[in-house]
């Protein structure tokens, strides 16, 4: 029994290796290399958490884990999916089935129980157990059919295996259901998630201790030896959000495209736009005229979008906030993305030829935090010997890289701006041109007066 098991897992294998080729990127501007929709609505992805009794502490576990990240929101209540062996599990399929039709997500969650392991009876009555070949291939139709209509939605799935159990028996049957529902989810494509191995102990056995995301030893299970406590609902939500996270990483590297991307790849992006204008009634009267430009010709209005412009595309997510009384409350923010003139596409995006890049500078493209592109152009200095031609340096040694890249620290000019040394150098002392003094101009003395004598005998004159 053992071998069979085996060989209808190698063949699996083989036909998930062996089937039809995805659809490449370059094919449809849709799908991309990783494993997620590249443009979800408002570009924000919506998840649904769906399974029995589990799932609820699946819920609380992503909540956590995603809090706060503004990629993805998580819907506040579990779908059922339940009594995958009982007779009325079409209608539970179907309830699930109208449910998803009117919040379709794009990401599902799937997390079961150990509750399936029932008898069941076969079409004359006959009760059929657990471990008949029968029983096991009514299990993989069931979930099968579960696996096709996420399939048939085009929801991207993450199924989560069921976990180890405290007693024997039933962890036998655990692992009997893990290998069915494994080959199911390989086949259609979807991930699965193994539960079973991330809490068993080093001897493969159940403990109900066992280390957190932390690493520190906390209760993972509860007494009843199946269900989850708070610590082990968030490990087990932690083996989703390792695959979750590189999945999104990599659906937004997919995404990001040249500025003036071709038609396919705008239409992707500007789907709203193209839908609202589609349903807008068409006008048949003449377009308004549009002053003309300072370049000479008038314009219609409405030929905007045939000359290269890129138009506005603003959108809206969901903030996840804590409000007064500790209550969690959905905010919606308003992302303005503003139109962009062909003259503004054409002026960064052009070359002089195949060879020589414009002398309009070098363009750097860098992405700051809110997934927003800069694109900005630096121009090359000058070579002193030759100030006509500009000087180009290798991209790994221009300014910008150096500083913004590499963080190094370039060494400013004295007394620039961004030379803060200190401390600061004494200014040359200012000297003054002082002129000669002008030679002085003589002075005018009066005559002097002859000196008398006091006392002097005065002097007769002959007569």
């Amino acid at each position: 029994m053992i071998m069979r098991r085996w060989v209808m897992i190698g063949f699996a294998l083989v036909a998930a290796v062996c089937g039809p080729a995805p659809l490449r990127a370059e094919d449809d501007p849709q799908v991309g290399t990783g494993y997620l929709e590249l443009y979800p609505a408002g570009d924000v992805y919506q998840m649904h958490v769906i399974g029995d009794g589990m799932a609820p502490g699946v819920l609380e576990g992503l909540t956590e884990a995603f809090r706060g990240d503004q990629r993805l929101q998580i819907r506040p209540k579990t779908l059922d999916l339940s009594n995958l062996m009982r007779p009325d599990f079409p209608d539970t399929l179907k309830a699930l089935d109208d449910a998803l039709g009117k919040d379709l997500p794009g990401i599902a969650v799937v997390m079961l129980g150990p509750q399936d392991r029932v008898n069941i009876k076969g079409p004359q009555g006959k009760r059929i157990s657990i471990d008949s070949e029968d029983w096991r291939a009514e299990f993989g139709r069931q979930i099968g059919s579960v696996v096709q209509l996420f399939k048939k939605r085009k929801i991207a799935t993450y199924w989560i295996s069921l976990p180890n159990v405290r007693r024997a028996e039933p962890n036998e049957d655990v692992q009997v259901l893990n290998e069915i529902i494994r080959e199911q989810v390989y086949l259609n494509g979807f991930k699965y998630i193994d539960a079973y191995a991330g809490f068993s102990d080093e001897g493969g056995g159940y403990s109900a201790m066992g280390p957190d995301i932390a690493g520190k030893i906390r209760l993972l299970r509860e007494p009843n030896g199946v269900s989850f406590t708070d610590a082990g609902n968030r490990k087990l939500a932690h083996f989703v959000e390792r695959d979750l996270r590189r999945d999104l990483t990599q659906a937004k590297a997919d995404r990001t495209i040249p500025l003036a991307g071709n038609e396919s790849e705008q239409a992707a992006i500007n789907a709203n736009q193209v839908a609202a204008a589609a349903a807008k009634p068409a006008n048949t009267g003449p377009l308004p005229a549009v002053p003309a430009a300072a370049g000479g010709a008038a314009v219609e209005a409405g030929h905007a979008a045939g000359n290269g412009d890129q138009k506005a595309d603003s959108g809206r997510i969901n903030l996840s906030l804590v409000g007064p009384g500790g209550r969690e409350e959905i905010v919606a923010v308003d992302l303005l993305r503003p139109a962009i003139p062909a003259t503004v596409i054409a002026l960064v995006s052009r070359k002089e030829n195949s060879e020589k890049a414009t002398q309009l500078g070098d363009l750097l493209i860098d992405q700051i935090p809110g997934g927003l592109m800069v694109m900005s152009s630096i121009t090359p200095a000058s070579d002193p010997a030759n100030p006509d031609q500009r000087r180009r340096l290798s991209p790994t040694q221009t300014p910008y890289f150096r500083v913004m890249v590499k963080g190094e620290r370039v060494t400013p000019r004295p007394e620039r701006a961004d030379d803060i040394s200190w401390p600061r150098s004494e200014p040359p002392p200012v000297v003054e041109a002082v002129s000669a003094p002008a030679e002085a101009a003589p002075v005018a003395l009066p005559p002097k007066k002859p000196a008398t004598v006091k006392g002097a005998a005065k002097v007769r004159r002959p007569e």
